[in-house]
């Protein structure tokens, strides 16, 4: 994914592409084999650990583009209050004014502080047809909303503001509570 993310520095470049199974492990390989004339498509922290020079930084082709990594666990993380934790939800809401604001407001009230907001339509239900009144036919796109907040659902304001959104969410999941990352 990384070289295709790449693609247009790497061609200009006119450089041999090898694809490993990750970023971290190219460098491990370029490491490891004391490669002088390879390079690996990786993060800053990746050439710290293995000891490489940054040859050139951010290369992707779309400025925009950001990958996040999930870690799983075979047991679950509890929640807990006594350190930073980030929760992500996922709902969908029904067509009207003010609704979306109505439920990121869920989380203004309670000083919850939301990173990351995303919309997406919704795969099955891409479009919703209204005819209202025989004049026409509006379409409307069905939105997946993925929200991510910084509060523990230990916490009795996260789960607040969850119970208050799902009284107007057709549709509500936690998809995960995990500690931050203080390091970053």
């Amino acid at each position: 994914m990384a070289l295709a993310q790449c693609e247009i520095t790497l061609s200009k470049l006119g450089i041999v592409r090898e694809s490993v199974d990750d970023t971290a492990g190219a460098a491990q390989l370029v490491a490891s084999n004391l490669l002088r004339d390879t390079g690996a498509v990786a993060s800053a922290r990746a050439a710290e650990i293995y000891g490489l020079n940054i040859l050139a930084e951010r290369i992707q082709d779309d400025s925009d583009n950001i990958t996040r990594f999930l870690i799983l666990a075979r047991e679950p993380i509890i929640p807990r209050t006594d350190r930073p934790f980030k929760t992500s939800i996922v709902f969908t809401l029904e067509e009207g004014p003010g609704v979306l604001f109505k439920a990121l407001a869920v989380f203004a009230l309670r000083d919850i502080n939301l990173t990351k907001i995303e919309s997406r339509p919704q795969k099955k239900r891409p479009f919703r047809v209204v005819d209202d009144s025989n004049n026409g036919i509006a379409k409307y796109f069905d939105y997946l909303f993925y929200i991510d907040f910084e509060a523990s659902m230990a916490e009795r304001r996260a789960q607040n503001a969850l119970a208050h959104l799902q009284e107007f969410a057709t549709f509500l999941r936690v998809l995960g509570c995990y500690p931050m990352d203080s390091a970053l």
